[in-house]
């Protein structure tokens, strides 16, 4: 491998843009420091073949600059975190899909988005998530997350990676070593799990040692802090005894290890993101993420290619790393392939299983109609991984405009006045049906719904992220959890609105 340590170390780097087709500044940075990845976020897609030209664009730079191919990386884990445009099939995320209690709709929903991702040019998908949901007032993962039961979880998450076997796009199990059990969302703090390593193979490890064990060719290091094995108070995406010590050699893993975006509050904040970069490299990543900031993305190159001027990173680990790099490279589709993407089969298919997922939780159904009250808050970003702007129309106008009556929007943490408005909208009609988007954690939402409830009308709760909201809600409501604040999930919803059956079986404990 006849390579420049420039040139080795830009295949190390993966950097986002704002924009939907390359920036003059992102293409000097991959001129200047022959950076050899880049990720995508909704912010840079538009439709089908903008996305699609923008991919042909990142490739014929990359390989004319680097000679290899890019990884074109993008978070499409379906659900809240789904980053394709309209005219493409995004599906249900994960806690939806664990509803339906059968891993083969993880497998069709995987097979679903490759067919998108090869249809785009995209060929690196950062799902699924192998995360144990064990806290409820996890802000950053809940729904993200196939549940609560660690072999539920790895039963779902190998069904998810299988398809991505041989089909010439890669996927990547994240955040080891587990992200569920923290309270605080590493997009804007360092979380912090007081658990030991025996500990988590009771519980966190349980899914990434079988995926691992099931050929999972990526893994996502964590922005966790674990100061019961990382003596040194690192988080484990900078830690050399998490990522070498633990994932390479206790656990095995052979194939590349990335880290989450390094501009995350738990790493700019805490460390700074270009010597956060600077010692994930040399703790033994194989590929380092800054998603946005052309500032940071410029100075980390310029910090790493520094550190290695000085002496400080190993050459042997690096050639071995590149060479890891481009053997999955050599393994990505080479050809872009429009017809496979938003076929009427895969909408359908994706449409299902989102019926499929709606769970009710209890209460007794009743049909909407033109006398029914729809009230709730709009979709809103509920974390760092979110889109910035919601994935869907606010929910009660949508049902209005399916079932007539009367709707109201709402704050996501509404306040005095605003419950008591919307218990007087309420008054005139005969039904009530609410939908909740994380009221456990805004809990305005529930203050809104136990006010609602003392109006003694058939009401109906429908929580639309998490649904830990429902459990603390009054006996007697029609309780139904949706996973999905998201087009298809709402079309779901009023099917069962109407009348139909609501499937699925919530796969956490209320």
């Amino acid at each position: 491998m006849e390579m420049t340590m420039r040139e080795m170390l830009g295949q190390k780097l993966v950097f986002g843009f704002h924009g939907t087709s390359l920036t003059p500044e992102m293409k000097a940075l991959i001129r200047e420091y022959k950076i050899g990845n880049v990720i995508l976020f909704l912010r840079n897609v538009e439709s089908g073949a903008q996305l699609r030209s923008l991919c042909e664009e990142i490739q014929t730079l990359i390989q004319g600059e680097t000679g290899y191919p890019a990884f074109i990386i993008i978070d499409q884990e379906g659900g809240m975190v789904s980053r394709l445009p309209k005219d493409a099939v995004n599906v249900p995320g994960a806690m939806a899909l664990a509803a339906t209690r059968d891993p083969e709709n993880a497998r069709l929903a995987s097979q679903i988005t490759i067919r998108q991702l090869k249809g785009l040019g995209a060929n690196f998908n950062m799902a699924p998530v192998l995360d144990v949901n064990s806290n409820p007032a996890n802000p950053v993962i809940g729904v993200r997350s196939f549940g609560d039961e660690a072999e539920m979880v790895a039963d779902f998450g190998c069904a998810a990676l299988e398809p991505y076997a041989g089909s010439g796009v890669l996927c990547c199990i994240k955040h080891f070593p587990g992200h569920g059990d923290t309270a605080v969302d590493s997009h804007l703090g360092l979380p912090r799990v007081d658990k030991t390593w025996e500990e988590l193979e009771q519980l966190e490890l349980i899914p990434f040692r079988r995926a691992i064990q099931a050929g999972a060719p990526a893994v996502m290091m964590s922005h966790v802090l674990f100061p019961k094995i990382e003596k040194e108070q690192l988080p484990c995406t900078m830690s050399r005894r998490m990522i070498t010590g633990m994932l390479r050699e206790k656990l095995g893993f052979e194939g590349l290890i990335l880290t989450d975006c390094m501009e995350m509050g738990a790493i700019q904040d805490h460390f700074g993101t270009p010597a956060g970069v600077v010692a994930s490299i040399k703790a033994g990543v194989d590929l380092a993420e800054i998603s946005s900031s052309f500032e940071l993305e410029q100075a980390s190159a310029q910090a790493v290619n520094q550190a290695a001027e000085r002496g400080e990173l190993d050459r042997k680990e690096l050639e071995d790393s590149v060479e890891r790099i481009l053997r999955f490279k050599r393994m990505l589709f080479s050809q872009t392939e429009p017809e496979l993407c938003n076929s009427h089969e895969d909408r359908a298919a994706s449409e299902h299983l989102s019926r499929q997922a709606i769970s009710q939780i209890g209460g007794t159904p009743f049909a909407a109609d033109g006398t029914t009250f729809f009230c709730g808050c709009a979709d809103y970003r509920a974390s760092g991984a979110g889109n910035e702007d919601g994935n869907a129309a606010a929910f009660p106008e949508f049902m209005a405009r399916i079932f007539g009556g009367k709707s109201l929007v709402t704050s996501k943490d509404p306040d005095g006045a605003e419950i008591r408005r919307a218990v007087a909208q309420a008054e005139g009609c005969g039904k009530i049906i609410l939908g909740t988007c994380n009221g456990h954690l805004f809990r305005g939402q529930l203050e809104l719904a136990r006010a609602l409830a003392e109006t003694g009308k058939p009401m109906a709760v429908a929580a639309l992220r998490n649904p830990y909201d429902l459990a603390e809600l009054p006996e007697g409501l029609w309780k139904l959890a949706c996973y999905d604040y998201s087009q298809p999930a709402l079309l779901a919803l009023a099917e069962v609105f109407r009348g139909g059956p609501a499937e699925g079986s919530c796969p956490v404990e209320l």
